[in-house]
């Protein structure tokens, strides 16, 4: 064996843990529910070949359009924002002040609590009743609204406590921001710009090719918007919360059907991969890569 050969073979030797995580744990359950999205497959039972009748039926049914009502207003909302919050929290933490370290780490300490813990806690504030929120809302003579029980209020709700874990969000942009010239602040200041056109003009594009990484990544997360519902309403008041997510956990887990369950997240990774498609397209025209 020849010098180069062995090192080739030494590389592929330490490489194939990884590997062989990748098509075991990624590629194989990928080629596997395409397959089974295209089956009746109840899991105890072998998968039977029906082409595309699990595709058809969901849109017949009810509760999949519902639940993919509800996922396009968590995409909407979640979405835009997250990056508004993200970016404002990261506008006051870029300053530097005297212990500023500590204000970044409580912003960024409530995304390490775990999701159950902190969904318990967010189900007192939001307790319609004998919450938190609604108890400070009474005391300035506000009636609060019913929140997490009322159908019209459940999914922004849902919404806003999700904010609680815009911590890493922020930390990234404030990263971002430190990377911009204060030469270029300086200039502007002696131009006469003002604090929004400085942020327009000088912050935003420097800051864009992470604004392109969260949109992405958060527009995948919306689609899969599954935790905070299911623990906190289990996809009510009357399914006013489900989430597409929700619907394949019941359809996979609770019902044993694989198959459609397969089909749907078929549905949600096409769209994911279109809207990640558009995204890039468009970054052209206004994601600016500095030298």
């Amino acid at each position: 064996m020849t010098k180069k050969r062995k090192q080739a073979a030494i590389g592929i030797l330490f490489a194939l843990p990884t590997l062989l995580g990748l098509i075991i744990f990624k590629i194989y359950p990928i080629l596997a529910s395409g397959f089974y999205s295209l089956t009746e497959y109840h899991i105890t039972l072998p998968p039977q070949w029906i082409g595309v009748k699990n595709y058809k039926n969901l849109f017949s049914d009810p509760l999949f359009i519902k639940s993919f009502s509800n996922t396009l207003y968590y995409l909407i909302w979640l979405v835009p924002l997250g990056l508004i919050v993200g970016i404002c929290l990261a506008l006051l933490l870029v300053k530097d002040i005297k212990g500023i370290g500590f204000f970044r780490s409580m912003v960024y300490l409530p995304s390490i609590v775990p999701i159950y813990a902190f969904a318990t806690v967010a189900l007192w504030f939001f307790n319609p009743y004998f919450g938190l929120v609604n108890g400070l809302l009474a005391r300035v003579g506000v009636e609060g609204p019913l929140w997490i029980a009322d159908e019209k209020w459940v999914k922004f709700t849902l919404v806003l406590v999700a904010q609680w874990g815009a911590g890493p969000t922020a930390l990234l942009f404030m990263a971002g921001m430190k990377d911009v010239p204060k030469e270029l602040y300086e200039a502007a200041t002696l131009d006469g710009a003002n604090a929004w056109q400085k942020f327009w003009k000088i912050t935003f594009p420097f800051i864009s090719p992470i604004t392109l990484y969260y949109l992405i990544t958060s527009a995948i997360g919306a689609l899969q918007f599954f935790d905070l519902p299911n623990i906190m309403t289990g996809g009510g008041p009357n399914n006013a919360s489900l989430s597409v997510g929700m619907y394949i956990y019941r359809h996979a887990f609770r019902y044993t059907n694989m198959g459609y369950a397969c089909a749907m997240s078929w549905i949600i990774f096409i769209i994911s991969l279109i809207l990640t498609i558009v995204l890039l397209r468009t970054s052209m025209k206004w994601v600016f890569y500095g030298e």
